[in-house]
């Protein structure tokens, strides 16, 4: 029997067909640990659990892989409030959602988080730089320039035409219609945990993480994208940005962001 999900990119319900015979490859954006999960968030995972029973239960074969997103703008600006390292910090949160996914009988996915991936995200940043979509400004900070990507909005459906170029969003939790060149590598302010890269010292920003720990970990071309319908913009907006500049491939067709109602 057809299996049909909803296509966010197409924005269609469409018969769902591998790449490869009886084997899916699945993303799922994971939790940010900066605090403890609410019931709204672990609705997501839940959503995603059955979509994972259900393809299993059809014949085919998972790898699914989940982030853990555990470097933030607000792990940062919290772990130096408490007086503790970022690890230190989102441990404890990390191992409450690790707890709340058993209790609610959620199988547990193949999990990776973004401080184990610094300089891969990194070589990522430079990739782009190279291709001309990345620029550095005088503080060692790394932006994608959106104006460079003709097809950004194809996603969310957002038009962003008459954008400012050259205009940049530096923090995480920006307004959900700003359009603006995003970080993906923020320079370190005085007391900030940083890591030292080949590009400079710094933190990846929040769109960067994803795409590098999902191609990674399930190639450039994988089955499903899956997240909260709150991250379409900007989140896989950006995501879809970068890694198909990096992957050589305009577009990826059968890359999808999906959420079950």
């Amino acid at each position: 029997m057809a299996i049909h999900l909803y296509n966010t990119l197409s924005a269609e319900i469409e018969e769902f067909r591998p790449l490869e015979d009886n084997q899916v490859r699945m993303h799922a954006c994971g939790p940010t640990v900066y605090d403890y999960a609410h019931i709204g968030n672990l609705r997501t995972f839940i959503a995603v659990d059955i979509l994972r029973r259900f393809l299993r239960q059809s014949g085919y074969n998972i790898r699914h892989v989940m982030n853990i997103t555990d470097v933030d703008d607000r792990i940062i600006r919290n772990s130096a409030k408490a007086g503790v390292s970022v690890k230190q910090y989102t441990a404890k949160y990390e191992q409450a959602f690790l707890e709340d996914i058993s209790t609610l009988n959620i199988e547990q996915p193949t999990l990776v988080q973004a401080t184990d991936h610094i300089l891969e995200m990194a070589k990522f940043i430079a990739a782009l730089q190279k291709k001309g979509f990345a620029y550095r400004t005088e503080d060692g900070s790394y932006y994608f320039r959106i104006a460079k990507f003709p097809a950004y909005g194809k996603l969310s459906k957002k038009d962003f035409a008459g954008m400012e170029d050259g205009a940049r969003v530096d923090v995480d939790e920006y307004e959900k219609d700003s359009a603006r060149d995003f970080a993906l590598w923020k320079a370190p302010k005085p007391g900030e945990t940083s890591w030292q890269t080949p590009i400079g010292p710094g933190r990846p920003g929040w769109h960067i993480e994803c795409s590098v720990m999902a191609m990674e970990e399930l190639g450039e071309t994988f089955d499903l994208h899956a997240g909260g319908e709150d991250l379409i913009f900007p989140h896989h907006e950006n995501e879809i940005a970068q890694s198909e500049v990096v992957a050589c491939r305009l577009p990826l067709p059968r890359t999808a962001d999906i959420w079950l109602a």
